[in-house]
C-alpha cells in the first residue's frame, strides 16, 4: 500500500511538472509566434499598398475625369449606399469578434459561441453582398476599363482574405469545441482576432478609394 501511494504521488508530481513545463514553453513561444504573425500581416499590408498606389497612379494620370470615359460615355459611379450597408456588415463583424474574444478570455463559453457565430455569419454576409455588387456593377468588367480592372482586383483580393478569414474562424470555432484552447492558452484565437481586424482596416482604405474619392 505504501509503495502504491508513493507511486501515485510520484505520478501526480510528475504531471504537475509536465504541466508547468508546457506552460513555460507556451509562454516562451507565444511572443515569437505573435511576432511572426504580425510580420505576415505587414507583408499583406505591403501587397495591398502596392496595388493601391498603382490604382492612385492610374487614376491621377490616365484620365482627366473619374470614373473614366468608355465608348464615349463616362462610366457610372459605384453604388455608395449599398457599399455603406455592406461596410456596416463587415465592421459589425469586427465588433462581434471583439466580444467573442472577450467571452473566451473571461471563460464565458455561451457569450463566445454567440458572438463567434455572429462574426462568421456577418463575414459570409459581406461576401454575399460583394458578389451581388459584382453582378450589378456596370464599370466595364475586369478587362473592360482601368476602373473595372482596379476595382475587381483590389476588392477581389480583399474578398479572398475575408473568405480565408471566415474559413479560419470556422476552424477556430471547431477547435474550441475540441478543447484545443483554454482560457490561458489561446494564441490561435488571438491570431484570428488580429486577422479579422486587419481585413476591417484594409476595407476602410478601399471604401474611401472606390466609393468616396
Amino acid at each position: 500500500m505504501a509503495v502504491s501511494v508513493a507511486k501515485q504521488g510520484y505520478h501526480l508530481g510528475h504531471g504537475e511538472v509536465d504541466d508547468h513545463h508546457d506552460t513555460v514553453i507556451y509562454n516562451e513561444t507565444r511572443d515569437m509566434r505573435l511576432l511572426g504573425f504580425v510580420l505576415f500581416l505587414c507583408a499583406d499590408v505591403i501587397l495591398f499598398s502596392s496595388f493601391i498606389f498603382a490604382y492612385i497612379y492610374l487614376r491621377t494620370t490616365v484620365s482627366p475625369v473619374w470614373p473614366p470615359i468608355m465608348d464615349g460615355k463616362q462610366l457610372p459611379r459605384l453604388d455608395v449606399a449599398f457599399a455603406c450597408f455592406n461596410s456596416v456588415v463587415l465592421f459589425g463583424s469586427g465588433v462581434t469578434m471583439h466580444f467573442a474574444m472577450e467571452g473566451w478570455r473571461h471563460a464565458k463559453r455561451g457569450m463566445f459561441n454567440l458572438f463567434m457565430g455572429l462574426t462568421i455569419v456577418l463575414g459570409a454576409g459581406f461576401l454575399a453582398g460583394q458578389g451581388y455588387e459584382y453582378m450589378h456593377a456596370k464599370i466595364g468588367g475586369w478587362s473592360g476599363s482601368i476602373f473595372g480592372a482596379s476595382f475587381f482586383t483590389l476588392t477581389g483580393m480583399h474578398g479572398f482574405h475575408v473568405f480565408v478569414g471566415v474559413c479560419y474562424l470556422i476552424v477556430l470555432w471547431w477547435q474550441t469545441s475540441r478543447s484545443v484552447y483554454t482560457t490561458d492558452r489561446y494564441f490561435g484565437l488571438t491570431a484570428g482576432t488580429l486577422y479579422w481586424h486587419f481585413v476591417d482596416v484594409i476595407w476602410v482604405a478601399l471604401f474611401f478609394l472606390f466609393y468616396l474619392w
